[in-house]
């Protein structure tokens, strides 16, 4: 193991502040988000552990909208994206950057081209268009994906299947069990590809520092490692209930005859599904702990086989990183109260 000294403050694990922490894996790291802090740790090629912080306060609460329900789901939803993108580039950066040199070097001498000139334009107006690129991209590909094929499967199963053409029930849950079976696939398929395979190691590094949190254990990777890796607020189990609860919520609107006037009512009512399922997520965090409530995670819990694999100690390590120093930055907050 790399013995490289790590740039990190130790906070008290028995300390437990009043709020909850969340994450997402990144690039060979992970983000994690506290109530008024955002650090991400990612281990650079050499070894080295290097973690970015910085204040940061969710726009539902600048907005004063954090109490009001469904609104501050979508308020979330964006952000995350937002945040999720930032933190992505950042890592991104950091596992290329010292393998950018000396890829690139030979060609920029013969161009008589300083490097560094060169990787500023990469880690900046480069990363800039990559990043809308990448927005514009992977929302075309999301609509036709989960809404699109979905929808044109759910019409032609009307015609083979008259029972389907008279029930708009049974027409919704097709169109929502064709999305659930495009999302299962899709993640099959890429967790197959070996650096994604990394990438849903640290998202199980992030959940069991969480959950080593969470059970007010010390934050080490001998505690972390006996954690579960399936965590009942995680994204992937958002991503279900939005795929679940769109079969009801489409069933409220009223049959509409023409093709492209369904796709489009899907397409203007996702905020609101998106919306109604962070409240969904927010209630079965709160009460995973009822049979019922059980029951109707374990969907969401399941899909976590895929996106999350067991990490190794060294996974831990930058998991636990970035969680100690979210820890530590609130307890130096003036006046943070401490349960």
């Amino acid at each position: 193991m790399n013995k490289n000294k790590i740039k990190i403050c130790n906070a008290k694990p028995e300390v437990k502040f009043d709020f909850a922490v969340g994450g997402q894996a990144v690039i060979e790291g992970v983000m994690m988000r506290s109530a008024n802090f955002l650090t991400i740790a990612v281990r650079k090629p050499n070894g080295e552990l290097l973690i970015r912080d910085e204040a940061y306060i969710s726009l539902a609460k600048k907005l004063k909208a954090h109490r009001i329900p469904i609104i501050r789901g979508v308020i979330g939803l964006f952000e995350s994206l937002y945040v999720g993108t930032k933190a992505l580039n950042f890592s991104a950066k950091v596992a290329a950057d010292d393998d950018l040199k000396g890829h690139l070097e030979g060609f920029l001498k013969k161009q008589k081209v300083k490097i560094n000139s060169f990787q500023e334009f990469l880690k900046n107006t480069g990363m800039t268009i990559l990043v809308i690129f990448s927005y514009v991209f992977s929302i075309t590909v999301g609509l036709f994906l989960f809404k699109y094929i979905p929808l044109v499967i759910a019409e032609l199963s009307k015609k083979y299947f008259p029972i389907i053409a008279d029930n708009y029930i049974l027409f919704n849950t097709v169109d929502g069990l064709t999305k659930i079976a495009i999302f299962l696939l899709y993640i099959v398929l890429i967790s197959l590809m070996p650096d994604i395979r990394r990438v849903f190691e640290y998202h199980g590094a992030e959940h069991k520092s969480i959950m080593t949190y969470e059970h007010h254990l010390d934050l080490n990777p001998k505690n972390a490692k006996f954690q579960t890796r399936f965590h009942p607020r995680c994204g992937t189990s958002f991503i279900f209930f939005v795929l679940f609860l769109s079969i009801f919520i489409y069933t409220l609107i009223p049959s509409q005859s023409d093709f492209w006037t369904k796709f489009m009512e899907r397409i203007l009512l996702l905020p609101f599904i998106a919306g109604v399922s962070y409240e969904v997520l927010k209630l079965s965090a709160k009460y995973q702990d009822n049979f019922l409530i059980k029951l109707f995670i374990k969907p969401g819990l399941a899909f976590q086989h895929i996106t999350t694999k067991e990490p190794n100690e060294e996974e831990l390590e930058v998991g636990l990183a970035a969680l100690k120093r979210a820890l530590d930055l609130e307890k130096g907050r003036e006046g943070n109260k401490i349960k």
